[in-house]
């Protein structure tokens, strides 16, 4: 008799979560790179293209924050691989809260000491925060993710219409719409840090721990 065997998505592994991680993750980097001197939290491909362009420029004292985010997010990826040594796959559900929770934890902290200390030590502790939602969260859908960039997302989304139109694939058009929903997840977070950061300043990080905040509650 055949059967069909439908894969159980995995804890924080939907739609809703994924699009609330890439909104928090949109949120990050856009406030980095708008409140620490042009450096991203998370993207740190970007970090080398703009220490390499400085670099070129002979402009050596401000690459001192992309150095410190790229040390910084190898350190956090190291944390919570640790942390996933201690919390098994049947422990998942736990392990996923646990680095959620460390994560709205680093925002805070940013939030409270911002316009404080040195744009080094925000810079710092959102690398860290960064890492750890990339570090742990790289599945939706049973299908690889990354809340952390959108290049791989876009050409995703690309070959996904192709196949729709070319070859009538459904499930083809369905990942599409998903992917669509991914990427203006991220677009929403930017937007909207970019707006309230005028207002509220270094308070704005707390969008991010807000959005996680919704996550843990909401979107398991």
């Amino acid at each position: 008799m055949d059967r069909t065997l439908v894969e159980q998505i995995g804890p924080y592994e939907k739609l809703l979560s994924g699009s609330l991680l890439v909104m928090a993750a949109g949120v990050l980097d856009s406030y980095t790179y708008m409140q620490d001197d042009g450096v991203f939290a998370g993207l740190q491909t970007g970090n080398l293209i703009l220490t390499g362009l400085r670099i070129g420029r002979g402009d050596y004292g401000s690459i001192i924050q992309a150095l410190v985010s790229l040390v910084m997010f190898a350190v956090g990826v190291a944390i919570v691989r640790i942390i996933q040594y201690h919390y098994p796959n049947e422990r998942a559900v736990t392990r996923k809260r646990v680095i959620l929770v460390f994560e709205m934890a680093l925002i805070m902290i940013v939030s409270i000491i911002a316009n404080h200390v040195s744009i080094l030590i925000s810079t710092g502790l959102l690398a860290l925060a960064a890492a750890s939602q990339l570090q742990e969260f790289r599945k939706m859908k049973n299908g690889p993710f990354t809340p952390l960039m959108m290049t791989g997302n876009v050409r995703t989304l690309s070959e996904s219409v192709l196949d729709f139109v070319a070859q009538g694939d459904v499930k083809a058009l369905k990942k599409a719409g998903d992917i669509v929903t991914i990427i203006g997840s991220f677009f929403i977070g930017a937007l909207l840090n970019g707006y309230l950061i005028q207002y509220l300043h270094g308070q704005t990080i707390l969008l991010a721990a807000m959005i996680l905040l919704i996550t843990i509650l909401f979107a398991k």
